[in-house]
């Protein structure tokens, strides 16, 4: 018993000096923000990227890993045309900041598995958008953005993609990338989301092929969302009761996504989850999914904050000029790394 004891002690001082304790966050929401006559829109003006002071209050709370989605169409305005400069250094001058403070940035391509081409969305395979498309894309910003990999967590290759086409599935879409980026940069992280809006309840089913991809970097992280919902979409629209919520609702749908990270030993990543602030029962749901998480190694970014987001029901934005926490932040600072 004392040998098992001290063996289990050794390997676990073994992971910890080796691989780290992996950090907990924030999505930083903002850029993604417009559609339609909005897109690509200005800068500033129809969609906003986050300010020294959202930086400064996530650090304050020992929150130091920002997810901060992005469209597109506003970094590429033509397929295959140009990176937008005037995009680009608004990132850079981000993970600038990000990087003063000790805090590094998931670029989340918040797309859906589309973009617009001509004012039309268009599915990544399609004869308007093909997969040279986007892995070009980021070929071209991991090389524009070569300078800053330290702020950069990771490379969040496409927000919850779904229903792609049959002919072109979204493993074959995320391998292109992958080896796209590597020409450029093999030391960022890779963050591939799953099919099916990134569903960690059905991952198994709906994204188990993605385990075969290849990263000549070994340096994947597989990406799932999660909300407490009946339907699970993080809409949130009626009562805790209503809603049919347990206290472990969030374990029982996160379990499926980190047995598969296990039983293919891979690394994870809960790129969204989050909750109402209008009944405290929500927080003892978030605390024991964060106690999950922790526990089995996997990190997450909490959905959302933004400066420019209000009356959101699961936002975290802090309120009376940052001097104001909402309640759900209370639970998140008891979970800034894992075990």
């Amino acid at each position: 018993m004392k040998n098992t004891f001290l063996l289990s002690l050794v390997l676990t001082i073994f992971c910890i000096s080796t691989f780290g304790q992996l950090p907990f966050g924030v999505n930083l929401a903002g850029a993604e923000f417009g559609h339609g006559s909005k897109m690509p829109g200005e800068v500033g003006i129809d969609y906003f990227y986050p300010t020294t002071q959202d930086l400064d209050y996530w650090q304050s709370k020992n929150l130091r890993l920002l997810r901060v989605p992005f469209k597109w169409e506003r970094i590429q305005h033509d397929v295959f045309g140009e990176l937008t400069k005037a995009e680009v250094d608004v990132m850079k001058n981000l993970l600038t900041e990000a990087g003063k403070r000790n805090m590094q940035i998931i670029l989340d391509l918040h797309n859906y598995g589309r973009r617009k081409v001509n004012k039309v969305d268009h599915i990544i395979g399609s004869d308007s958008l093909p997969i040279e498309a986007l892995s070009s894309f980021w070929g071209q910003l991991a090389q524009d953005l070569k300078a800053y990999e330290k702020a950069i967590y990771a490379y969040g290759l496409m927000n919850e993609p779904h229903d792609m086409l049959k002919s072109t599935p979204w493993a074959s879409i995320a391998q292109a990338a992958i080896i796209e980026i590597r020409k450029y940069d093999s030391e960022t992280p890779i963050m591939v989301g799953g099919n099916h809006w990134s569903s960690a309840m059905v991952w198994p089913q709906v994204s188990d092929e993605l385990k075969y991809l290849y990263d000549p970097a070994r340096k994947l992280i597989f990406e799932a969302h999660c909300y407490f919902d009946s339907d699970g979409s993080g809409v949130y629209r009626r009562s805790y009761e209503e809603e049919k919520t347990q206290t472990y609702t969030g374990i029982d749908r996160l379990r499926p996504f980190v047995k598969w990270l296990k039983d293919n030993e891979l690394n994870g990543f809960l790129g969204e989850y989050g909750i109402p602030c209008n009944d405290e029962r929500w927080n003892q749901c978030l605390h024991h999914f964060l106690s999950y998480l922790q526990e089995n190694g996997v990190n997450g970014t909490y959905w959302a904050a933004g400066a420019r987001w209000n009356n959101y029901i699961l936002g975290v934005q802090p309120k009376n000029n940052y001097t104001e926490d909402m309640p759900q932040v209370k639970v998140l600072t008891q979970y800034s790394e894992t075990k």
